[in-house]
């Protein structure tokens, strides 16, 4: 294109119109997760209410009989065995999880502005739905967690050079009295759940991760086991909240809690090549702009 020359609406496009779509297409979202809910569900029963208070009753006997003798077993351990866990317990952030989902849903939100087929509406609606209820499931035990934690203000192990469980200091809002629960149990076992929940083959995988994580936080000293079994309370059980939420208004689950299966492989390759068309066209447009 020369200067001053006037670029015809049509060189730009759908992508003229991108910034209202997405926020159009992200409003749609958020008015679905929002609505009344469509379903009754069973309110939680009587093993559900059993595996609340033992995690409760493990916590307690863990303060009182575990944490102090765990420190001290792992203050013992060789500093190489704690540094390859310092390089594991990483893997336990929030972020692994959230920064993917947060980039597939906006990529979904991107590729939802095109017209397209009612069978690639379709697949793109079944992804954002499936990967929005991880987003959350993971995502909202972990900022109740990272607040919380730091109400409570429960001291790390050896927090001024000695071990005391049971030392707390309230509404400190500083990290070495942000202890109880961990952060980092309470995403692993928040991703287990959630995870497990819409894929069934990938719950050992996921659980088996869940506990390396959690054992992680005690070898770098930096939870009590109670710590460590209070996150992944919050987190296991804080994920199931948001997929009864999604039951309720018959989003991916049934009024049983079991998730409804994933588009079929030839239906998600189909809607790629669907995309991969547009976007040629698009590119070829352009390119007659210039």
């Amino acid at each position: 294109m020369t200067a001053g020359r006037t670029v015809p609406a049509t060189c730009f496009g759908w992508l003229g119109d991108l910034p209202g779509s997405l926020l159009s297409n992200i409003g749609r979202a958020a008015s679905t997760l929002a609505k009344a809910r469509r379903v009754q569900l069973r309110p939680p029963g009587i093993g559900d209410i059993a595996v609340l208070v033992l995690a409760l009753a493990a916590i307690a006997t863990a303060m009182f009989f575990l944490d102090s003798m765990a420190s001290d077993w792992a203050w013992g351990l060789p500093r190489w065995f704690r540094a390859a866990f310092e390089f594991i317990t990483n893997f336990g952030l929030g972020g692994w999880f959230l920064f993917p989902l947060a980039f597939l849903l906006l990529s979904l939100s991107i590729f939802a502005t095109r017209p397209l087929s009612r069978m690639a509406q379709g697949v793109l609606g079944a992804l954002a739905v499936r990967f929005g209820y991880l987003f959350l499931a993971i995502g909202v035990p972990g900022l109740f967690v990272s607040i919380v934690k730091r109400l409570i203000g429960r001291a790390r192990p050896y927090v001024g050079g000695h071990d005391d469980p049971f030392a707390y200091v309230p509404f400190a809002w500083r990290p070495e009295y942000a202890s109880m629960p961990s952060g980092h149990a309470t995403t692993a076992a928040a991703a287990a759940v959630a995870i497990g929940a819409v894929c069934p083959r990938a719950r050992p995988v996921m659980w088996l991760y869940a506990l390396i994580i959690m054992f992680s936080r005690i070898i770098v000293l930096a939870h009590h086991p109670s710590d460590v079994i209070a996150g992944a309370l919050v987190g296991g059980a804080g994920a199931l909240p948001v997929r009864r939420w999604f039951a309720a208004r018959r989003l991916l689950f049934s009024v049983e809690l079991k998730a409804f299966p994933w588009p079929a492989w030839r239906r998600i390759a189909g809607t790629g090549r669907e995309l991969a068309a547009v976007w040629l066209r698009h590119g070829t447009a352009q390119r007659h702009c210039r």
